[in-house]
């Protein structure tokens, strides 16, 4: 007796098609499970035993083979259970092979025959698809599936029975719709923020062009209640972003209800985080916070009490835009395109800062500032102080420029972004902060003013070639708020005023 189902298994955010195969057949009783199954596969011999027991269908007393190829392809997870019960079922004719052949099936069985959620639910669907085929899922991650698009079939049962009898034609299983979360609330606005006018300029400026910013200032300053608020005046993703974002979140289990979101991701891990978690592997490789982040925001707060190699390994995400995770068996990556901001306060004691006196002088903040790397700062585009706010700032009636206004101007620039990269058939450039270095010498060369000043510039500073594009990136945003076509020399000296503390920090390292 033989039946055969399609399965999936991820690597990295790719689906990668996997056929379970049983065969029983006469001799000592056993139920092997063959194809590098990890331990989650290797029990699911009691949870498929168990379930079908539930629906009315024991083993029978042979040799029973399951086989899962191709067999060099490592195979971690629980979501392998239902296709095992699926392809037993074929092989006991309880029903009729034709009936799954045109389907790939993921799901967790409970010991009662329901089908439990598991992760990675709009992946799998999205590579059953570019398969052909159809997916069958469990109930709850339905409407997480069905985001693959409208041509796929998908099955979404809460039971091993309910496929049964759909299978049997006794009942029919409805095809589950989309779902979009709606916000939980308002977000943080930045008119709660009195005073720090020119931090709010910096933060409106690293929004509209995705550039990654470091803030610096004493205890209370306001740098985290800046960064919290800078999803308020972020974009909403645009269709296709919403799915790269959720392929990843639905890999980690984090979408739910399957329900998808147009609100840019916002992290922001305890300094105490491993490297594991922050960029993502362990035994089972997972992505970390800065994939989980994609094409959003990682906070990091309390920059230098990360370990120094933790921080270290965030370097090549942020230059490549991905994560990769090299593993003896196996060579995984994840996207990784995130707008870093980062705060920290200038020493350990946090008052070595005007009108403040920290008790172990120079060397305090020459000691916690060394804790982050050069060429991690290097990747920083802004960073500016963050003074701390005086009493007479916090008795000041709120703002009356809100996120709405600046939100609406980074919404301006941003779209001035997107016509120029298009129009230059730039394909998955969006901001100033993913421009090319050939592509940037289109775009953002200055004028002759700005040329002169920006090779002086790079003379007196010591700007690295890495620091000289990013300047001009970011002397192209300003541009693009300023709404017009050139960079002018003006906006290199603003670009070039938000570099300057960053590089006498390094030499001073």
């Amino acid at each position: 007796m033989y039946g055969q189902i399609a399965t999936l298994a991820f690597v990295g955010v790719e689906a990668r098609l996997i056929e379970v195969q049983v065969r029983i057949t006469p001799g000592q009783a056993a139920f092997s499970i063959v194809g590098l199954p990890d331990k989650a596969v290797a029990e699911s011999r009691e949870r498929v035993r168990n379930a079908l027991h539930a629906v009315g269908l024991g083993l029978p007393f042979k040799h029973i083979t399951v086989n899962l190829a191709p067999a060099d392809l490592p195979k971690e997870g629980s979501h392998f259970d239902l296709a095992i019960a699926l392809a037993m079922m074929s092989a006991m004719e309880a029903i009729a092979p034709d009936t799954i052949a045109g389907y790939a099936a993921i799901g967790e069985l409970a010991l009662d025959g329901s089908i439990r959620s598991v992760p990675g639910a709009l992946p799998a669907a999205i590579g059953a698809n570019a398969a052909g085929k159809g997916l069958i899922c469990p109930a709850a991650v339905g409407a997480e599936a069905a985001w693959a698009g409208d041509a796929i079939d998908i099955l979404a049962a809460p039971h091993l029975l309910a496929l049964v009898n759909h299978f049997k034609g006794h009942q029919v299983l409805s095809r589950p719709k989309p779902n979009v979360a709606t916000a939980a609330g308002p977000l943080p606005d930045l008119s709660d923020i009195k005073g720090q006018d020119a931090a709010k300029r910096v933060l409106e400026i690293a929004a509209a062009g995705g550039h990654n910013l470091l803030m610096i200032g004493p205890p209370g300053s306001g740098k985290s209640m800046l960064a919290a608020r800078l999803p308020s005046i972020l974009p909403p993703l645009a269709p296709e972003e919403i799915l790269d974002v959720s392929m990843v979140h639905s890999l980690a289990g984090e979408l739910m209800g399957g329900k998808l979101t147009t609100v840019r991701p916002f992290r922001a891990p305890h300094h105490s985080a491993s490297m594991a978690a922050l960029v993502g592997g362990g035994s089972r490789p997972k992505p970390g916070e800065v994939s989980l982040a994609h094409l959003g925001v990682l906070f990091l707060d309390e920059l230098p009490e990360f370990q120094p190699n933790v921080l270290d390994a965030l370097r090549q995400p942020l230059e490549a835009g991905e994560t990769v995770i090299a593993r003896a068996q196996h060579r995984i990556s994840y996207p990784s395109r995130i707008q870093l901001i980062a705060a920290m306060n200038p020493c350990k004691c946090g008052h070595a800062a005007p009108g403040a006196s920290c008790q172990r002088g120079p060397r305090c903040a020459a000691d916690y500032q060394a804790r982050v790397s050069g060429p991690l700062l290097d990747r920083i585009d802004l960073q500016i102080d963050v003074p701390a706010v005086s009493a007479a700032d916090l008795v000041l009636p709120p703002p009356r420029e809100g996120s709405r206004e600046v939100a609406a101007r980074v919404a301006a620039a941003r779209e001035r972004q997107l016509r120029r990269y298009q129009s230059l058939g730039a394909q998955g450039v969006r901001t100033n902060a993913q421009c090319a270095g050939v592509l940037l010498e289109k775009t953002a060369t200055p004028d002759d003013a700005g040329t002169a000043l920006l090779r002086q510039a790079a003379d007196t500073l010591a700007l690295s070639a890495r620091g000289f594009h990013r300047t001009l990136k970011v002397a192209r945003t300003i541009a693009d708020l300023d709404g017009v076509d050139g960079v002018q020399r003006i906006h290199i000296v603003e670009a070039l005023s938000y570099r300057a503390e960053t590089l006498r920090q390094n030499r001073a390292a």
